[in-house]
């Protein structure tokens, strides 16, 4: 995708500048309002995964090459949004990766390629929802003591339905809700103060216990 952007010729480098235009403060505002949460913070989803791993002396490399890999990834991608689209069009743009790839255009041959945008966007969809759902449904389970998970795998799907259409009636609704509600009320504790105080516990918890034997 990148070397068909660079082929097309729409690749526009002084769009790039100035850099830290508004300095640093703009950047961290933006790390912690939203890249933090999302899709950062997301992957807390993946330690609930961790005990059904055959090899979990691994977790913690592939974790760390996850973050660090979808980190250059995603500014990579942005810095190619950038530099196609604008700055100012990139922050107005609803899907800017979407407008980047509909610019490509090699030899009157390989252009309208946005569709593979929408089957990546798809699957992508697919895997991180079929994710949360399946945590969602062990984590239940093991808090309130089901011994088989896989009896609310229906009610949450009729759950997961129906939240899905009620929650927002639009896009622009679904992006305030998902910056405003969401990081407050479930980004912030779910991914940092009960994940701490969990961490905190633990460590208590194994320091005492390995002293008292």
């Amino acid at each position: 995708g990148f070397i068909l952007v660079i082929a097309s010729g729409v690749v526009d480098l002084t769009q790039l500048q100035p850099v830290l235009e508004e300095g640093w403060k703009r950047v961290w505002k933006t790390v912690f309002t939203e890249t933090l949460y999302v899709p950062f913070g997301e992957m807390i989803v993946f330690t609930m995964l961790f005990p059904y791993l055959n090899r979990p002396e691994k977790a913690r490399r592939a974790a760390v090459a996850g973050m660090v890999l979808t980190g250059i990834n995603l500014a990579i991608i942005m810095a190619v949004n950038t530099a196609v689209l604008g700055a100012d069009a990139v922050s107005r743009s609803s899907f800017p990766l979407l407008d980047t790839i509909r610019r490509i255009q090699v030899a009157h041959f390989l252009e309208r390629l946005d569709v593979f945008f929408m089957v990546a966007l798809v699957i992508g969809g697919f895997f991180k929802v079929s994710i949360f759902f399946y945590a969602g449904v062990v984590g239940v389970a093991h808090v309130f003591g089901f011994s088989n998970h896989q009896r609310l795998v229906y009610p949450f799907g009729a759950l997961v339905l129906l939240w899905s259409v009620a929650m927002a009636s639009n896009y622009w609704e679904h992006i305030h809700e998902g910056l405003k509600i969401v990081t407050l009320y479930l980004h912030i504790p779910m991914q940092i103060i009960i994940p701490v105080l969990l961490l905190v516990i633990a460590a208590i918890r194994r320091r005492f216990g390995s002293s008292a034997k």
